[in-house]
């Protein structure tokens, strides 16, 4: 009788010691599960920056040979573009013209435009930036006999 007296209550320091390390578990979870969360919230900020910063960038490609810059423009709930780096929210700068190009397969009648395009796209806060050289043409070149 004596040895069951003495492990009297073990089973209700076993079951807060259970208790105790499934709290820390779930603790755990939720920790996770906020930092998860957090990731791919600006995750998605993130993308909706670049998907701006795209969207501007077409533009500034439909528009060529025109060489105007593109103010900053509302393209979603929160997001904007503009032609130039993320400093130029201001005053957006024009696409660059590195005059004209030769390419190979086109005899020296023929002559291309090169092109710079910058555009940032901005979405809660998120600025991403987008830069591309591109060649317009061909356009007629030299003499034409």
């Amino acid at each position: 009788m004596g040895r069951l007296h003495s492990e009297r209550g073990v089973a209700l320091v076993i079951a807060l010691i259970m208790l105790l390390i499934l709290t820390f578990i779930g603790i755990s979870a939720i920790s996770t599960t906020t930092f998860e969360t957090n990731i791919a919230g600006n995750e998605r900020v993130r993308v909706d920056a670049f998907y701006a910063s795209e969207a501007i960038f077409q533009v500034g490609l439909n528009q060529l040979p025109d060489t105007k810059p593109m103010p900053r423009t509302k393209i979603g709930e929160d997001s904007y573009g503009w032609s130039g780096s993320p400093k130029d929210k201001g005053s957006p700068r024009e696409l660059a013209s590195f005059g004209l190009c030769n390419k190979g397969g086109y005899d020296s009648s023929w002559a291309f435009k090169r092109y710079q395009i910058n555009a940032t796209g901005e979405s809660f806060g998120a600025m991403k930036e987008v830069e591309a050289q591109v060649s317009y043409g061909p356009l007629p070149a030299g003499t034409q006999y």
